[in-house]
């Protein structure tokens, strides 16, 4: 330890040994990050399902299946595709975090890319973006829960890794503000993560966006800009939750937001 005190306090090359050093301290200061988060995301009694997922086969999944092709009662929406809610609202987990949490919900197929259906969780007009290539957007003119204002819905991940979409051709790229019904197929799922290095499971991920005040999405990507599921859906998938099964409830509202 000495001989490397001297050494890094020794005038040659004194500035490059100091930002050598502290891209070291840092690098360690990162590893230990992501450990205790790693800790922290196996500890949590949630995750145990997502390691259950990953090292079942396709029958042993069905059992962490949510269906729900219906409305629960008293809920507007209805689950726009079947799956495991592995992410839900506000979930901390990685690649999320306390301080930028999940802005939806993700929910796992039980099948390769382009198999399972995704569809429109409630009435309003869809929009498709030139350059979107797995993403639609729906609008609502009227928020169920609050009809002064506009919502918006966000559905994604629906190509396959290359960015072949699995969105029906009913709404190619540049669609704008279509109406569709509740219950309407939109695609199918995928595993498609834009440029990112990482890949991802087959899902759909689904949020409940914000408008501007002016007729326009807000950015999905803030948490602030969105709002907990749970009511639309009558199934408790916020992260404040306590662990319960994903199926309809009585009382979807223990969220804190």
């Amino acid at each position: 330890m000495i001989k490397f005190l001297r050494w890094l306090f020794s005038p040659r090359y004194r500035l490059f040994k100091f930002a050598f050093a502290l891209s070291i301290l840092f690098m360690l200061f990162w590893l230990i990050f992501q450990a205790l988060g790693l800790f922290r995301d196996f500890r949590d009694p949630r995750s145990q399902n997502f390691w259950q997922w990953s090292q079942s086969n396709a029958a042993e999944r069905n059992e962490l299946l949510s269906v729900q092709r219906d409305t629960c009662p008293g809920a507007p929406f209805i689950l726009p595709a079947d799956g495991f809610i592995g992410l839900l609202y506000a979930d901390p987990r990685g690649p999320y975090s306390q301080a930028q949490p999940h802005q939806g919900i993700d929910i796992f197929s039980n099948s390769e890319p382009g198999i399972t259906p995704v569809y429109a969780a409630y009435d309003g007009y869809i929009t498709r973006e030139s350059e979107w290539r797995s993403t639609l957007i729906m609008r609502v003119p009227q928020d169920p829960f609050d009809p002064g204002r506009q919502i918006w819905l966000y559905y994604t991940h629906m190509a396959d890794q290359a960015g072949n979409d699995f969105i029906i051709d009913a709404f190619p790229p540049g669609t704008q503000d279509k109406f569709v019904e509740q219950g309407t197929l939109l695609g199918y799922t995928g595993d498609y993560n834009g440029d990112a290095l990482r890949t991802v499971w087959v899902h759909l991920h689904f949020s409940v966006v914000l408008d501007d005040g002016s007729g326009h999405y807000l950015n999905e990507l803030e948490i602030t800009n969105t709002l907990d599921p749970s009511p639309y859906l009558g199934m408790n998938v916020n992260y404040d939750c306590e662990p319960t099964s994903t199926g309809c409830t009585a009382d979807p509202s223990c969220s804190n937001s």
